[in-house]
Parts: structure tokens; C-alpha cells; sequence
């Protein structure tokens, strides 16, 4: 699926390329990124001068190589987040019935998971036990751990897809660049109950990005014996972020990321490498670049992100909540209008979908991604515009989500047919209302 889903959204040749620029760009941009932010001044400039002085020697010195530190931080944080997965109570929750009629079953302890997690962490640091410093100071060798260790991982999940898939929505595309790129399964587990996907996205990458936002405040702390109010403005908002990500973690089991995307280097490598790093960039910059903004600014900056976070969230809980109840509730006070979408699957199967447009979804069919591009440029800002490299995390956000509104639209049509030609003359704008 993954595979047929990259060629119809572009060419062969244009897959292929993207595929392999990167599975080669990626994991030297990491390092650059961290030895800019915390080496470099945040200057892309002087990391720049320097590579064009010492060459691809310069680059080799530059990265670090993985220490026995950096492995046993991830693996003693892998396996806490795993124990976590598997012990935590949680309700038990169905995701959506997938193209060969397989309905994956969850645990939702996300919420529980996350709480522990980050009062562990802090009570680790606040009773001396372990300085979080040591994550900061350790940063680069973890980055460069994580990239050839995630590769290793992306291999085991190929491997694990040709030999033995954990369900029916599993199979090749026949090429092994595709395979790889893409992943092979698309619900692999280990035994019954443990979720790889879940592990990698959820309990990996996200718990990692409010884990490092708290480090990266921690160390300034210890650093200047104070915390700026940029840096607070900043943690704050990636901390409200990831926490409606956790209280909403059982929706996101019915995203594309979960639901269509398999679990190949894609998914797997960047929720493992790219979101603690990329994601969390914007933090790792303001450690050495403390900004005062002042509480006037600092305040209008928080409010402004908390109601894009508590937007996006309602955009979420609309469209959970039309889907639960069947369309019979209430959507800013009066009932929704929809589209009844009749289609087959692939085992030819005639099922029923409903496509909310009105509320939210009635301004645009991915309108929720407007208010997340602006909760990232509001935690992003505190930084101010000395340097470009703190708003990298924000340009990418908004090419990544302009990729997956193409992605969806181009997956709905091929779905719905002549319903989503309905529903699009209904919802005539993709993203931004009157205007694209």
C-alpha cells in the first residue's frame, strides 16, 4: 500500500529520488544541525565556512562518534518507555478497519505513560539521582547512536515484514528501495500486544520531544542559575503540545501516520531520529542564546500558541467525536452537514463512510494544519531572527503537511471516487480557506 500510495501521488523517477536523498541527507543534516545550534552559534554561516575550509575531513571531525554513554541514555530510556507500553493500565481501543478488514486492537495509557515519564525525569534531577545535563552534554554522540542504531532497526522491520508479519496488511511492492523506504507492514507488533508503531512514534519520538524540551530547560537552568522567559514561553508551548498529543493519542491511532503509512524508514526513522532532533531544535538553540522578551511579549506569544494548540485539538475532537456518534451531534451548536461516501474494500466489501463539512472541516479540508504550522512558528519565535536555522522545524512542518494534504486528497479520491468530488466541490479548499 505504501508503495502504490507513493507512485500515485508522484513520478517514479521523483519517488526515487526523494527516497534516496533522504535515506543519504538526513543523517548528516542531523548532525550539522545539532554542531550549528550548539557549536556553531546557531550560525548556518559559520558552519558552512568551516566545512568549506576542512572539507568532508571537517565533516567526519565534527561528527561524534556514538559512546557507551549515549547507548546506555537510549537504551535505558527505550526500554523505561517499553516497560511503560506494556505495564500501564489502559482502555482498550479498536482503530479503523484497515483495507483487508483487519482492526487492530490498542491500550490507551498514553496519558499515564507520559505523567510518569516526565515526574521520573524530574525527580531523577530534583534528588540528584541523574543530572538531565548529561543528555545535553551528550547530545551529538546520542544523535549519531540513534541514527545508525534506527537504521539497524528499519532493517529488523524489513527483515520482520518478509518473514514473519504480524497480520494480514503486510506484502512486498517487489522493489527493495520501496520496501525499506516505505516498510512492509503496516500493524507490525512483537507477540500480541506490543505495538512497534506505537513504541516508535508515540512512546519513542513524542515522549522524546517533551523529555528534551525539559532538558533543554533544566541545563539552562544550571547554566545561568536562571530560566528566560523565552525558554519558558518556549518549553511551555512544546509541553502543552505534546501533552494534547498524549490526551489525544487514541485519535491519533486513526491518522494517516498509523493507519496508512507502513512501518518502513519513513515512519520508523524519523520518529526515532527526526523528532528528537528536528523537532526539538528550536529548544536546543535558546540553551545558548538565553532571549529577555519581557512579560508583555512573552505573554502574547504563550496565549497566541495556546489557542493554535487548543484549535488544532478542536479541529481533532470535532471530526472524533462526528465519527463516534455516527454524525448525530452537535457542531458549533447545530447539527453537521455531510456527505454519505459509499465504497468498496479491497476484499470487495461495500462499506459506508460519512465526510463531516461544516465546523472546522467546513473551511478547509485540512485545516488543521494551519493552526500546528502556527502553534511551531509561536514556539519557535521566542528565539527572535538573529539566525534562520531555529524556524528550520517550522519550514519543515509546512512542506511535510502540504506533502500529506496531497497524499490524503490523492488516497480519498482514488477511495471515494465520485463522493470526494462531491465533498471537494462542497470543501473547495485544500488548506488555507479562500485561499489554497
Amino acid at each position: 500500500m505504501g508503495a502504490t500510495e507513493a507512485k500515485t501521488v508522484h513520478s517514479p523517477a521523483l519517488t526515487y529520488f526523494s527516497m534516496l536523498s533522504l535515506l543519504s541527507l538526513c543523517p548528516p543534516f542531523v548532525i550539522l544541525l545539532w554542531y550549528t545550534m550548539v557549536h556553531a552559534d546557531g550560525s548556518v554561516v559559520q558552519t558552512w565556512n568551516f566545512l568549506k575550509q576542512h572539507g568532508l575531513q571537517g565533516f567526519l571531525e565534527i561528527w561524534p562518534r556514538p559512546t557507551a554513554v549515549a547507548w546506555k541514555i537510549i537504551f535505558v530510556y527505550g526500554a523505561f518507555e517499553a516497560a511503560l507500553q506494556l505495564v500501564l493500565p489502559g482502555k482498550r481501543v479498536e482503530g479503523p478497519i484497515s483495507p483487508t478488514g483487519h482492526r487492530p486492537v490498542y491500550k490507551a495509557n498514553g496519558m499515564a505513560a507520559y505523567f510518569v515519564t516526565l515526574v521520573t525525569y524530574i525527580s531523577l534531577w530534583w534528588f540528584e539521582i541523574f543530572n538531565p545535563t548529561v543528555v545535553y552534554d551528550h547530545l551529538g554522540e546520542i544523535y549519531s547512536a540513534l541514527i545508525f542504531g534506527s537504521l539497524i532497526f528499519c532493517v529488523f522491520l524489513y527483515i520482520k515484514g518478509h518473514v514473519a508479519p504480524s497480520s494480514t496488511d503486510s506484502g512486498s511492492s517487489g522493489n527493495l528501495i520501496i520496501d525499506f523506504y516505505w516498510g512492509m507492514e503496516l500493524y507490525p507488533r512483537i507477540g500480541k500486544s506490543f505495538d512497534i508503531k506505537v513504541f516508535t512514534n508515540c512512546r519513542f519520538g513524542m515522549m522524546s520531544w517533551a523529555v528534551l524540551a525539559v532538558t533543554y530547560c533544566i541545563k539552562q537552568y544550571e547554566a545561568n542559575t536562571k530560566v528566560s522567559d523565552s525558554m519558558l514561553v518556549n518549553t511551555t508551548l512544546m509541553l502543552v503540545y505534546v501533552t494534547k498529543f498524549f490526551w489525544w493519542e487514541a485519535g491519533y491511532w486513526n491518522t494517516m501516520d498509523i493507519a496508512h503509512d507502513r512501518a518502513g524508514f519513513y515512519i520508523c526513522w524519523g520518529c526515532l531520529v527526526w523528532v528528537p532532533s528536528i523537532y526539538t531544535s528550536p529548544g536546543m538553540y535558546l540553551v545558548n542564546h538565553p532571549v529577555n522578551l519581557g512579560p508583555q511579549l512573552a505573554f502574547y506569544i504563550l496565549f497566541a500558541g495556546i489557542l493554535c494548540i487548543y484549535i488544532n485539538y478542536d479541529c481533532d475532537r470535532q471530526r472524533q467525536e462526528f465519527r463516534r456518534t455516527s454524525g448525530k451531534c452537535k457542531i458549533w451548536g447545530k447539527a453537521p452537514s455531510k456527505i454519505e461516501a459509499i465504497y468498496t474494500t479491497t476484499s470487495g466489501e461495500t462499506k459506508t463512510s460519512l465526510l463531516l463539512t461544516s465546523g472546522w472541516w467546513g473551511l478547509a479540508r485540512h485545516f488543521h494544519y494551519v493552526p500546528e504550522i502556527l502553534a511551531a512558528f509561536f514556539w519557535t519565535v521566542p528565539a527572535l531572527f538573529n539566525h534562520f536555522l531555529p524556524y528550520f522545524y517550522v519550514l519543515f512542518l509546512t512542506i511535510l503537511l502540504f506533502d500529506r494534504a496531497k497524499r490524503d486528497d490523492d488516497r480519498c479520491r482514488s477511495k471515494y471516487g465520485k463522493y470526494w468530488k462531491l465533498y471537494c466541490n462542497k470543501v473547495p479548499y485544500k488548506i488555507i480557506p479562500g485561499i489554497y
